[in-house]
């Protein structure tokens, strides 16, 4: 029920001779007391997903938007990984930051279309290594993420190559995500990715859809294994701090079979990997068990089934590797059950 998504969309007046529309999406997969328990007297279990507004012309829009971003365009069918995209920190760059951006479309061929993409983006920091992230005392204004420290936005872009159908031509695209950050200590260190991603129709109502990447420093984009970098202090002098940005290789692959208009199959693949010659040196039993994780792989299924254009049932299963650079891998098995009311 917490995964339920609640949202508005709105239609708003021409302006500049462009349609103008917005939407909110919300959740109650917020916040948990410190116990593990929901807080559900607290009121804060509602959460804001994503926000869209935009401009749209015939062939360029512009947009302001609080989502995944945009060079990680495609996310993988599930019903039982809602609140948390599936494959999430495996290989699906999915994480939600406030955009500015720009996109336009050139005409090609009469079924081509090549669309240019540049956005502005805050990207937040990834969750924290070492106690409060911010260094804010609670119920004192929040510092300012390593990424506003630098006094910069973050820039990315991608082009692609799609069809006449958003959603079902196939469609390849490129992209590339810049943004510099700042610690707290006065560390200086850039986050970096170029991306490919791609959606193929295949024979016999299947299809494949995917993403990689290789980059630095990605987890406040949902890469890096919740991590963006590593220190450690040398203990026979405090002032000196060894410190790095670690790089990041991963993405996923689904493929999809649509047996007929109610019932759909899935199976996909992913993997997010952290050299782990990068990350010994920083890791060890008293640090944080995110900051010793190298290599987070998935493997997962599912069947969709829908009965009427407003019911959907699906039976899903995953597997979840954890491998970090001490200690031994740490496997997890989940098989959902959800159900689904479109209104």
């Amino acid at each position: 029920m917490r995964q339920t998504v609640l949202g508005f969309d709105a239609r708003g007046p021409h302006l500049f001779g462009a349609n103008s529309h917005a939407d909110l999406r919300v959740d109650f997969y917020g916040s948990a007391q410190p116990d593990g328990t929901t807080a559900a007297y607290s009121g804060n279990l509602l959460r804001m997903r994503t926000a869209h507004a935009a401009l749209d012309w015939r062939k360029t829009e512009v947009f302001f938007a609080y989502d995944h971003p945009l060079v990680s365009p495609f996310t993988p069918d599930s019903l039982s990984a809602v609140a948390l995209p599936a494959l999430a920190w495996s290989g699906n760059l999915w994480a939600w930051n406030p955009q500015i951006g720009l996109s336009h479309d050139i005409s090609v061929e009469r079924r081509q279309r090549l669309r240019l993409q540049a956005a502005l983006i805050d990207v937040a920091d990834p969750p924290s290594l070492y106690g409060n992230p911010s260094g804010a005392v609670p119920g004192t204004a929040l510092a300012a993420t390593t990424a506003e420290d630098s006094h910069r936005p973050g820039v990315e872009s991608r082009i692609a190559m799609l069809g006449t159908s958003e959603e079902t031509s196939p469609q390849i695209g490129v992209g590339g995500y810049f943004a510099p950050h700042r610690t707290i200590s006065g560390r200086h260190f850039d986050s970096w990715a170029g991306t490919l991603d791609y959606r193929q129709p295949l024979p016999g109502r299947m299809n494949l859809t995917g993403s990689v990447y290789r980059g630095q420093a990605l987890g406040g984009l949902g890469g890096g294994d919740y991590k963006d970098y590593g220190f450690r202090i040398n203990p026979l002098d405090p002032n000196d701090i060894y410190f790095r940005a670690f790089e990041d290789v991963g993405g996923w692959a689904q493929w999809q079979l649509q047996a007929n208009e109610r019932l759909r199959f899935n199976a996909a693949l992913g993997i997010d990997n952290v050299p782990a010659g990068q990350l010994a040196p920083y890791a060890g039993p008293s640090t944080a068990i995110y900051q010793n994780l190298a290599r987070n792989r998935t493997l997962t299924g599912n069947v969709i089934y829908s009965p009427s254009a407003y019911l959907l049932f699906s039976l899903e299963y995953r597997r979840l590797a954890s491998s970090s650079v001490v200690g031994q891998t740490a496997y997890g098995n989940t098989v959902g059950i959800a159900a689904g009311y479109k209104f």
